[in-house]
């Protein structure tokens, strides 16, 4: 790493150097972002889905680009070539990329704003330290916790969000280590905007929204872009797919799942599923069409004889929500009916009342908190035939998700910072000290000695929470500036050992309040 850092903006040249690159390269405002983590490539590479990769080099300045050892899975969805290279963070405790989102996402040819994006972080190890050992971390977004990563030798792992940028141009998605010899790496980072204003849009814009399975019944292939225009990746229920999901509270582990053709009459415990036992009752909605499923789904179905069951494992932590989605393949006659009811344990879920399904319309059925009334380990979800109907139900497609906790605010936006200096706790930078403030923090120090810092100090006057600045033992140059004497809380600047010139100036020389070394 070359310490010889030019006359420039110092500060940021030094953050750049310990945690996020953050000369921020901006992204088109309809975000479509495939970041291949690790590659040397100059040249984007187009997939078999025709999604373009670039190399990650203008999103962050950290950490070490390796190949793997084990060549990646050949799996639909993720290609083989992008999950080849990674990024490893050796140091320090927390790295991020940085992407900066034009106008905040706001597209100049039409007059509606974003109002959610897609992420998607993927992880193949592959052993790629010939040490067997894949490292478990923690992944985080502008300040805020998403997931712990889990992974694996030779599969791939996969977290995925939508979340609104309430705050700010940036997304910046973190990685931290959380275990001594447990260094974390990324093999592709994907941003989507969500360009559908009514996408997911009945859950508080300051709660994210993390995803643990999204499924597609009936069908063999995988259902992503192109045919999905939001590119959600639709998994088929089947055997062979080194794809795991892995967040906080849910593993997807499909190698273990049973086929389709043995699924006869239900959908038989199709994954562990961790939730809680809480007081409010579940509910469900209907809507048409409200999350934009991609046509490809509603042309295959699971069906069953007179229910079909969704049977999940519970766990007192989080409530899980599904989504569900219907849909006639074609067209029924006149003597034709199907309708059905949805069912918890037996109970009937209110108000949503019988699904119909339509013709090219997808009927979702919104399910939430879908274990408040669970009384034992498992749950299911049971869509029964109504007495009218003379056909048996179907079901399309399911996407199950938890609601995070409430979205930070950030380091205070006074301190003009990009991956967050002081969130989530623990995981400030290693040379700063923050205030207490659990939703926007301030900066309140800068540990930046002994670190061979070369060029002058720029203007940081607005970082007016600094009380200690120790910049001792650098080769920094020039005049000492000013405004050190203007910073209402600053006490002890520890400038010693370096090559300014000049005087001190007179508004530090006459604050009594200060303590110049």
């Amino acid at each position: 790493m070359n310490h010889q850092i030019p006359n420039l903006l110092l500060v940021l040249s030094v953050f750049s150097y310990f945690s996020c690159f953050l000369v921020l390269v901006p992204v088109n405002a309809e975000v479509f972002l495939s970041i291949d983590c690790g590659s040397s490539s100059l040249k984007p590479h187009t997939d078999y889905n025709s999604i373009v990769w670039v190399a990650d080099d203008p999103y962050i300045q950290t950490g070490e680009t390796h190949e793997v050892m084990i060549d990646a899975p050949d799996v639909e969805a993720w290609d083989s070539r992008v999950m080849s290279t990674l990024r490893a963070f050796p140091t320090p405790k927390k790295n991020c990329y940085s992407i900066d989102i034009d106008d905040k996402a706001k597209d100049s040819t039409s007059t509606t704003k974003v109002e959610r994006f897609l992420v998607r972080a993927s992880f193949y190890y592959g052993n790629y330290d010939n040490k067997f050992s894949p490292p478990t971390f923690n992944l985080q977004f502008n300040g805020n916790s998403w997931s712990q990563i889990v992974t694996d030798q030779d599969n791939i792992i996969y977290a995925e969000m939508v979340f609104a940028l309430n705050k700010g141009n940036n997304i910046n998605i973190c990685l931290a280590q959380t275990q001594p010899d447990h260094i974390p790496f990324i093999s592709a980072l994907e941003v989507r905007s969500l360009n559908d204003p009514y996408a997911y849009s009945y859950i508080n814009r300051n709660h994210p929204l993390f995803f643990f399975e999204r499924f597609a019944f009936g069908t063999s292939t995988t259902i992503r872009y192109p045919q999905d225009d939001l590119d959600r990746i639709w998994a088929p229920f089947q055997t062979n797919i080194r794809v795991r999901s892995n967040s906080l509270y849910r593993n997807v582990n499909i190698d273990e799942a049973k086929s389709l053709e043995s699924l006869s009459a239900s959908l038989k415990k199709l994954i562990e599923i961790k939730n809680s036992n809480l007081s409010s009752p579940p509910v469900a909605f209907l809507r048409y069409n409200y999350d934009g499923p991609p046509n490809a789904i509603l042309k295959t179905h699971l069906s069953s004889s007179e229910k079909l069951s969704y049977t999940g494992v519970s766990d007192p932590k989080v409530p899980i929500n599904h989504n569900a989605y219907f849909s006639e393949a074609t067209r029924l006659n006149s003597t034709q009916k199907r309708s059905f009811n949805n069912k918890l344990d037996g109970v009937d879920i209110r108000p949503s009342g019988p699904v119909t399904p339509l013709f090219g319309y997808a009927i979702e059925v919104l399910i939430f908190n879908v274990t408040s009334f669970a009384t034992s380990s498992s749950y299911s979800i049971d869509f029964v035939r109504t007495k009218d109907s003379n056909l048996p139900p179907l079901i399309n497609a399911i996407e199950g998700y938890t609601v995070g906790d409430k979205l930070v605010q950030g380091t205070n936006s006074s301190d003009d910072w990009n991956g967050d200096p002081c969130l989530p706790s623990p995981y400030t930078w290693d040379w700063v000290a923050c205030s207490s403030d659990a939703d926007s923090p301030r900066v309140t120090a800068l540990y930046l000695n002994d670190l061979r810092l070369v060029g002058t100090l720029p203007d940081f006057s607005d970082m007016d929470a600094l009380d200690a600045i120790d910049l001792h033992n650098n080769s920094l140059t020039g005049e000492i500036p000013d405004f050190f004497g203007i910073l209402p809380k600053l006490r002890v600047p520890n400038l010693a050992d370096n090559n300014f010139s000049g005087t001190i100036p007179l508004l530090l020389s006459n604050n009594v309040n200060l303590k110049l070394k």
